[in-house]
């Protein structure tokens, strides 16, 4: 996924300080993040405007293995919570708002939402 951003250096710390990628690298001009086999690539444009202009049209997902932890790091970022974290039947999800206004969930699910999950692979 291509993140374009008036402050690529701002969006990048954040990510990388909040969700703690596998990796985190400089290729050409784009910020690369790695978070399993999902990349997120992040690149300056000025022909983008400051913040997000529709956020809830898209919102990136991330699978964490501690929520309660992710939205620690986040509230010490001085994080927007468009929703806090909570718990939704035995699973954790948050929503929050990066620097530019696009929308991160995070989201930790519980054991049986998982082995839901696992049934409905096998299914198909």
């Amino acid at each position: 996924m291509l993140l374009a951003s008036t402050d690529p250096d701002r969006l990048h710390d954040w990510y990388a300080a909040a969700l703690e990628p596998h990796s985190d690298d400089d290729v050409d001009s784009y910020r690369v993040l790695r978070f399993g086999r999902f990349h997120l690539l992040i690149d300056r444009r000025e022909d983008v405007g400051p913040r997000a202009a529709d956020a809830t049209r898209m919102i990136i997902n991330f699978d964490v293995d501690d929520a309660r932890a992710v939205a620690a790091r986040m509230d010490g970022l001085g994080t927007d919570w468009v929703c806090p974290l909570e718990d939704r039947g035995g699973s954790l999800f948050a929503t929050a708002a990066d620097p530019d206004g696009n929308l991160v969930q995070i989201i930790q699910l519980g054991a049986a939402d998982r082995a839901a999950m696992a049934a409905a692979e096998t299914d198909s």
